[in-house]
């Protein structure tokens, strides 16, 4: 065997190990990680993280802004009050905080104590159309929020006091600084009975007397601010063509007066019942029929029976008095026949002769709407 062919220590044929692995110029470079880039990279993800979170927060602080002003303001506050009057919630709007009020506090703002709280119900109140707020004022603790508004055709403005109530959480809660409130002093001539936007009351239920209160004398009616109240008188015997109040002015005294007139039917009823008991003091064969508004005097003695009849009836007219009505002085005319025998000579002449008189009267209504007519002459008292 030749072995001079041989390299000679030529190592061992086999696969090369790591240990012994070599670079050539071809071979790619492995270089260590980039510590700086990584860093800077780092603190880019960071600052753009910051930059998210300074926006997330700012939205936030802005949404929080929107629903504080839109929800937890004093305008939100008045808005919603307005809203529940427009959705006839009389209850819910008498909750509101610093609606209600008390008879200490209506006193000490010189506004009746004993105002009645009738009204203050949804079938008394009106329908308010496009409330929205106009202003919005602060004057130190109290803001002043201004609502225009529409209620049957009627443009109004109504200002509130508004103040801070407390909180709940991060929300602050208000309260109203002065009552929406107003107080009506009604007075309503001619009817114990009247409407107030269409929901029937009667005096005597309101009026802290009860059953003795005077015809005469107004009754005092809590009502809601804004609000307007159309009064109207509607009865066989009376009736008026209605008086709309706007209530825009919270905790002061509206004064209002309704003073019914009396109906057709009515006159007619009266004017019927005044020529029947004057006829009726015709049929007397007397010179004074008795308790009629009609006589013959004379010094002589008569010969005959009076004959009397009625040659004119009065027209009659009637205005209220109190809780009834008064029959207004009016001209009639009787007429007699009578004999009458001279006591001077003894000679009978025949008088026929008409007698002018006034007809005067009052009407009594009674509790159940039935009247008493009296009908009475100038001199009766």
């Amino acid at each position: 065997m030749d072995t001079s062919s041989g390299r000679a220590g030529a190592p061992p044929a086999g696969p090369a190990t790591p240990d012994t692995a070599r670079v050539t110029p071809d071979s790619p470079v492995i270089q260590p990680p980039a510590k700086r880039r990584t860093r800077r990279r780092l603190a880019l993800d960071l600052t753009l993280l910051g930059i998210v979170g300074v926006v997330l927060a700012g939205a936030v602080f802005a949404a929080w802004g929107v629903m504080q002003r839109e929800f937890y303001s004093p305008k939100a506050f008045v808005e919603r009050y307005v809203q529940l009057l427009a959705e006839g919630r009389a209850a819910d709007a008498l909750a509101v905080p610093g609606v209600a009020v008390s008879s200490a506090e209506l006193e000490e703002a010189g506004l009746p104590p004993t105002a009645s709280e009738a009204l203050l119900r949804s079938s008394a109140l009106a329908p308010i159309r496009d409330a929205h707020v106009v202003s919005e004022e602060h004057d130190g603790d109290i803001t002043h929020v201004t609502i225009a508004y529409t209620a049957r055709g009627h443009d109004g403005r109504t200002t509130f006091s508004v103040e801070r109530d407390g909180s709940i959480g991060l929300a602050p809660t208000w309260r109203f600084a002065k009552s929406p409130l107003a107080v009506m002093n009604l007075g309503v001539t001619g009817s114990m009975i009247f409407d107030v936007n269409g929901f029937e009351l009667d005096k005597r239920q309101v009026s802290p007397d009860g059953a003795d209160a005077d015809p005469a004398a107004p009754v005092s009616l809590l009502v809601f601010s804004p609000g307007l109240y159309s009064v109207s008188v509607d009865t066989a015997i009376s009736s008026t063509p209605g008086v709309a109040v706007l209530s825009d002015s919270p905790f002061r005294a509206i004064p209002v007066n309704v003073v019914a007139q009396p109906t057709e039917k009515f006159l007619s009823v009266v004017q019927d019942k005044v020529e029947e008991f004057l006829t009726s003091c015709a049929t007397q064969e007397v010179l004074q029929p008795t308790a009629c508004p009609f006589g013959y005097f004379v010094e002589d003695r008569i010969t005959s029976a009076p004959k009397w009849s009625i040659v004119s009836q009065p027209t009659v007219a009637v205005e209220p008095d109190g809780a009834g009505w008064s029959i207004l002085a009016a001209e009639a005319v009787a007429h007699i026949d009578v004999d009458i025998r001279s006591l001077f000579d003894g000679r009978v002449r025949a008088v026929s002769e008409d007698v002018p008189f006034i007809v005067k009267g009052t009407i009594t209504v009674r509790p159940d709407g039935t009247a008493t007519i009296v009908v009475t002459g100038p001199d009766t008292t």
